[in-house]
């Protein structure tokens, strides 16, 4: 990547070569050390603590006299008004209505301008220094007043509101007076769903979070400091920006340590206006910034007056860290690298805002690592510093975006002008950090794309040490299925050529695991990251509830708790949330499995591993909002799939019959460094786990940085016994990297029992048979069934904001029911259910009283008792139904073979023996129109 402030050799300290040049920088080192000492350390004065506060939420804070105002409420900062349960109180109902269901409610809701006031003593020795206030984070304008004199205004999401006060604080006491109008100022998006301003992740709230601030220093200081690392030439660039400079000044003093304080180079540069560049050659065994050596150094400038007397000191961290889009592939430091990413779109459901400590950061990431992610996407917002700090400590990369998901960008230029600005602060404020590594303009953008390629172009020009994209996605015609010519990178969840991930395929095509994207995106130019992948709805967890000990309450999940309660179904909850959350996990192990099967994706970005709180209550992942497991699948679990190094398969389908052959390709994605002289084992487990057979191979080498075939399985099934669930598990002894797949082995044919019950698709003969006292399985045609379309796969994102799908969420099944002896299943839907639900209807069975032997989970804005199986006694008969189709196409149809087997030996034996009854006529209601026979 080029460095635009690389020097020329004479503005450069060059590697010692010799014992006169090393006794020279030892003494550099030591006049340092010594001139440091005599330099006027940064007062700061904190201003945490107690504030006295004004609300006047109807007013105009720019023509206003603040010491004016009636001070008659206290509140601590940092903090915010709903920390301190200041505000209007909720009024919402706990009911299982839309506006309930939107999001997580607000105990108070404050909207408009607050004014905060206390008195401040500033030291006599302050008294010709340069002094700025930091407010840390704030929504959206902040006003400064000092002594009833206005300072100015900000306007920023992002970044720190910083103000000059050198000309407005005199030693003594002074009084400051802050107003925070969190009203919207701009428009950056629809309905207020960016996540920098929402109340359905983070809240719209009033205050000022992290450091709150007074900084005094030398007039003369170091207002700004730019690293640019050159991991090939093993040399540090930079730009140092300077304020009061006169003729005090000579000289700046740049040293760069490692993180444990040993120097690794210095140099002295000549002051060079306001802006001046230094280069400083260090020593050969510097080490890489990456997710597995995130190793930091640092850099220290020193702004010398002409007697070497230190005025002022500016220290940041850094990386060396080297990211290009080189052949369409992401290349660090010389290797590939692949984002295993997952969205951040504001979620902190105890405060509302995000934290501004490093801790918290750090469990987050520790999370995601324990689910072997690498990256993180911020949807729509910047987080805090600490964010920073704590991925550049722990090798996450990071992508950052503006507060913008406009659909109309370029109408209002108000807002582009805004949006320039906020660009230039983040860079401005966050650019040295190494995890720091890819930026987008916002998320699913449209309107003028001149006007975000120029914005691109200008970032670019002030900043290369990382890659930028457009937009997250667009729905624009005319954009979004190729990259925009100044795209580094490209997101997207299809091209001209079709889908890159799995929400268009896994319901539509019958399950195959040899399939990838590479048709749809071999033309694509640049690193291509699959946009927003998953977003598989899981029941949510009524255990949650007790956990909102904050600042927001969840109104949504004590509706859906109330109307299970009411229904009778709570008892189940427990269940309908592992059922769908083992159900999501299979659906996120073939999408990222196909994501890494493909030559040419080079990362993706889950919606979401962990639940999205907003829109409609996203519950999506795997995690809940706090990041912690729901107890479906463990990180250990999840990383079979989801890692550095993932062993991976290739076969044709999951069901299968005694006469085929289960044949597959092995291979690796290998993310992490080469393997030599490697085992690589596969293993046929039993539905126990026993293993009945295995090989193992010896590899040459596994290389790094992409996705290698290694060999084949193929496996006589005539030879196992059937019907059962099989798994294959392919694994690198030794190494604990390992990764299964099931599938579903039945007989060819089997021969159906004699049996003395009827099995028909016909109403009329059903009923005959039931008057009769007959046994009868009725499994009619699904386009004679009332009742909700057969889905395989369940609920997209949420069935609150997308209400218009048929919204199930899977099947909840009792394995050990005798009815399924002869089906072997999980009590979750799994593979071989797919041709079973996409070939039924799923019955509501709200007025029935019968309990189904196969539950169809219906979604938590609705909560109908549902099913397809379901036994009762009828007449004087016992009928056995199927809301699956278990007659049509059966010779092709090998799961719906085997289901109607087991249903059939099942009614023949002593166990069918229903211990509810239903009318004639209730099962007469399930139809939609009968004939004489039966049929349409």
């Amino acid at each position: 990547m080029k460095n635009p402030f690389l020097l020329n050799e004479q503005a450069s300290v060059q590697r010692p070569k010799n014992l006169f040049r090393k006794l020279k920088l030892l003494l550099l080192l030591v006049v340092f050390v010594a001139l440091s000492s005599c330099r006027p350390s940064e007062d700061t004065i904190l201003l945490s603590g107690e504030w006295s506060l004004h609300l006047d939420p109807s007013g105009n804070p720019h023509n206003t006299a603040p010491l004016t105002l009636d001070y008659d409420l206290r509140v601590n900062l940092p903090g915010t008004l709903d920390d301190a349960g200041i505000g209007n109180p909720n009024e919402v109902e706990v009911k299982l209505e839309r506006e309930v269901m939107l999001h997580l409610h607000r105990k108070v809701n404050y909207t408009g301008p607050a004014y905060y006031t206390r008195d401040v003593e500033i030291p006599q020795h302050w008294e010709g220094q340069h002094i700025q206030l930091q407010l840390e984070r704030v929504i959206w304008e902040s006003i400064v007043w000092v002594n009833g004199k206005k300072v100015g205004n900000r306007y920023s999401l992002s970044t720190p509101h910083l103000y000059d006060l050198t000309t407005y604080l005199t030693p003594g006491r002074n009084t400051i007076t802050i107003c925070i109008d969190n009203t919207k100022k701009f428009d950056l998006n629809p309905h207020d769903l960016a996540h920098a301003y929402t109340d359905h992740t983070q809240i719209i709230w009033n205050g000022i979070l992290g450091d709150i601030s007074l900084k005094a220093s030398n007039k003369a200081h170091i207002t700004s400091l730019d690293i640019y690392p050159d991991y090939k030439g093993k040399s540090v660039s930079g730009q140092v920006t300077l304020s009061g400079v006169a003729e005090a000044p000579k000289k700046l003093l740049v040293q760069v340590m490692d993180d444990n304080n040993r120097t690794e180079g210095t140099t002295t540069v000549a002051l060079n206006g306001n802006n001046t560049r230094f280069r400083v050659a260090l020593h050969d065994d510097i080490h890489p910034w990456n997710e597995f050596t995130p190793v930091l150094y640092h850099v220290v400038v020193s702004l010398l007056d002409k007697d070497d007397r230190v005025l002022d000191t500016q220290e940041d961290t850094f990386g060396f860290r080297d990211l290009q889009a080189k052949d369409g592939r992401f290349i660090l430091n010389d290797e590939q690298i692949y984002l295993r990413g997952t969205l951040e779109c504001c979620i902190f459901p105890l405060t509302g805002h995000p934290p501004t400590d490093t801790g918290s950061w750090k469990e987050m990431y520790r999370a995601a690592k324990d689910f072997g992610l690498n990256h993180l996407r911020f949807h729509s917002w910047c987080p805090p510093r600490a964010a920073f700090v704590a991925a550049d400590r722990m090798g996450m990369y990071l992508q950052v975006e503006l507060p913008n998901w406009s659909l109309n960008f370029g109408e209002d230029m108000a807002s582009v002008d805004f949006l320039y600005q906020e660009a230039d602060n983040i860079l401005e404020a966050y650019g040295n950090h190494p995890s720091f590594v890819l930026m987008s303009l916002g998320n699913e953008l449209q309107g003028d794309f001149g006007l975000l390629t120029g914005l691109i172009n200008k970032m670019k020009n002030k900043d290369q040490r990382r890659l930028y994209t457009t937009t997250s996605f667009t729905f624009q015609r005319g954009h979004g299925l190729f990259p925009e010519k100044v795209d580094d990178f490209f997101i997207t969840q299809y091209t001209e050529k079709g889908w890159v991930r799995g929400q268009g395929v896994f319901d539509e095509v019958p399950p195959h695991f040899n399939a990838d994207y590479t048709h749809a995106m071999d033309h694509i130019p640049v690193p291509l990251i699959t946009h927003e992948i998953g977003q598989y709805s899981v029941f949510p967890d009524m255990g949650e509830i007790d956990k909102y000990t904050g600042v927001l309450q969840p109104l949504n999940f004590k509706a859906v708790r109330n109307d299970l309660e009411q229904k009778g179904l709570l008892g189940l909850a427990e269940k309908y949330t592992a059922a769908t959350g083992k159900f999501a996990t299979l659906l996120y192990k073939e999408e990222i499995e196909r994501a890494l099967k493909t030559d040419g994706v080079d990362g993706f970005q889950l919606l979401d591993l962990h639940d999205f709180s907003g829109q409609g209550t996203a519950l999506v992942g795997v995690l809940n909002a706090f990041w912690e497991p729901k107890g479906f699948v463990s990180g250990e679990e999840w990383r079979t799939f989801c890692s550095e190094v993932v062993p991976l398969l290739w076969f044709e389908k999951a069901v299968y019959t005694k006469r085929e052959a289960f044949t597959a390709e092995i291979g690796v994605a290998n993310y992490w460094r080469d393997f030599a002289d490697t085992d690589l084992r596969w293993r046929i487990l039993d539905g126990d786990g026993m293993p009945l057979k295995e090989n193992t191979d010896r590899i040459e080498r596994i290389p790094s940085g992409q996705t290698t075939r290694l060999g084949h399985l193929s496996l006589d099934l005539s030879v196992l016994p059937g019907p059962a669930k099989y798994t294959v598990e392919v694994d690198l002894p030794g190494t604990g990297y390992k990764n299964q797949w099931n599938f579903w082995l039945y007989e060819d044919d089997p021969d159906m029992p004699e049996t003395d019950a009827l099995v028909t698709g016909s109403l009329s003969d059903a009923l005959s048979a039931l008057e009769q006292g007959r046994s009868v399985l009725l499994s009619p045609p699904s386009e004679m069934i009332h009742g909700i379309e057969g889905k395989f796969v369940p609920v997209f994102w949420s069935p609150v904001h997308f209400p218009n799908q048929p919204g199930t969420m899977g099947l909840l099944i009792d394995p050990e029911h005798a009815a399924l002896q002869h089906f072997p299943t999980d009590f979750h839907s799994d593979w071989q259910w797919w041709d079973l639900c996409k070939n039924s209807k799923t019955l509501v069975l709200d007025d029935l009283d019968v309990d189904p032997i196969v539950t169809v989970i219906d979604n938590f804005f609705r909560n109908q008792k549902m099913g397809n199986v379901f036994e009762t006694q009828a007449g004087s008969g016992k009928l056995l139904f199927s809301a699956i189709d278990l007659l049509t196409d059966i010779e092709n149809r090998p799961a719906a073979r085997q289901l109607k087997y087991s249903l059939i030996k099942y009614m023949d034996g002593p166990e069918f023996d229903p211990v509810n009854h239903i009318a004639t006529d209730d099962i007469k209601a399930l139809f939609i129109r009968q004939t004489a026979d039966g049929h349409e």
